[in-house]
């Protein structure tokens, strides 16, 4: 069920009411807080969030998953209402805290946050600095999860973002985040509708990689997302890895939990392989070990968690190289409690991957020795 109360500044007709709202400075203020656009959530939004964000290892990165969801859910909805003519579909996710839909030929990017208290709106500075990442428009979407219900809070176009950042200089914050007022987005969706339905895209042009930054700009995200196994040695683990101590206490039932106390760094991350197969997981377990001044060791296993006994029969793990070729692989069978990797060794700045995949379901994590 959707609530619009955008179309009661439909009825006032008198410009003048609109030129003295318009030059008060609790104009944006009070307006937003007497007349927002509230998209009510139904139960199938929740489920559908909760679903996809159980996929999610880490814990911040569920919270997340979770309100990105419902937001998107909403505002898609929202927009085919009112868009009906116009494609509308998800691009996918380059970075965890902002959600992408193309609309038409416009690129949308939705900023979900919980709550906006302080009148700031923080914006992933690659959102508008990478030009894969760069939006027409982008949208702040306040999700209030126990009132059920998300509160669009105001657009801003490219340009205009682009024009405020240049005219102060605008610094990055902390996170590698900007400070935008919530003050300088419209308040006033007609007009999004309306540049939705009737702008080229052009009229907002957006920055263009050349195919050198393009290729710097996926290596970096590569780059990025790897795990970084030298850190290990160092006691520093990634979000969302945890030392071999940690996962054993996050997960008493762990059958190897008082093995493999050899020397060198253990760290361990919680698979989920899927709703396909009732949402199991299974932990995927890395030691490493130095060997010389320039090698290390690798050992990969994978076990069962949450009391199970046995991984899931024809579950396959496998160690791919930097092209994505299998160097090597096993299958578990119908009772193995664990299954390896035969230990192999790396010098520092090597990349490679793990792959665990059964049927149709595949994950796969990237490492940097």
């Amino acid at each position: 069920m959707l609530r619009n109360y955008g179309s009661i500044l439909n009825n006032i007709r008198n410009p003048d009411i609109f030129k003295v709202m318009r030059n008060s400075k609790e104009y944006s203020t009070d307006l937003r807080l007497v007349l927002p656009e509230v998209i009510w959530l139904e139960p199938e939004h929740f489920a559908q969030a909760t679903e996809i964000s159980s996929q999610v290892s880490s814990e911040s990165g569920q919270w997340s998953t979770y309100l990105n969801t419902l937001a998107l859910s909403g505002f898609k909805e929202w927009l085919e209402e009112r868009i009906p003519n116009k494609p509308i579909n998800r691009e996918p996710n380059l970075i965890e805290s902002i959600c992408h839909l193309l609309v038409g030929e416009f690129k949308y990017a939705l900023i979900a946050t919980e709550h906006l208290l302080d009148e700031v709106v923080n914006v992933p500075q690659a959102a508008i600095n990478r030009p894969e990442l760069a939006a027409h428009f982008y949208v702040v979407l306040e999700v209030q999860e126990e009132l059920e219900e998300v509160i669009i809070r105001g657009f801003l176009r490219y340009d205009q973002l682009d024009n405020y950042r240049s005219r102060i200089n605008l610094q990055r914050e902390q996170d590698s985040c900007y400070q935008l007022p919530l003050s300088l987005f419209d308040t006033e969706l007609n007009h999004l509708l309306f540049y939705s339905r009737y702008l080229e895209p052009s009229a907002i042009p957006l920055p263009v990689a050349s195919a050198e930054g393009a290729q710097e700009s996926l290596l970096e995200v590569l780059h990025s997302s790897r795990t970084k196994l030298s850190q290990w040695l160092q006691g520093t683990f990634d979000e969302d890895w945890c030392s071999f101590d940690r996962l054993v206490s996050l997960e008493a039932n762990l059958a190897w939990s008082t093995r493999n106390r050899s020397e060198g760094a253990k760290g361990g991350k919680l698979i989920n392989l899927g709703i396909q197969l009732g949402s199991q997981t299974v932990a995927l377990l890395i030691s490493v070990t130095p060997e010389t001044s320039e090698k290390v060791g690798i050992q990969v296993q994978l076990y069962p968690t949450e009391g199970d006994r046995y991984l899931p029969p024809n579950l396959q793990l496998s160690l791919l190289s930097r092209t994505g070729k299998t160097l090597q692989s096993v299958r578990a069978r119908s009772q193995d409690n664990y299954i390896q990797l035969k230990p192999f060794k790396g010098k520092s700045g090597i990349h490679f991957s793990i792959e665990v995949s059964i049927e149709n379901i595949s994950v796969t994590e990237d490492f940097e020795i």
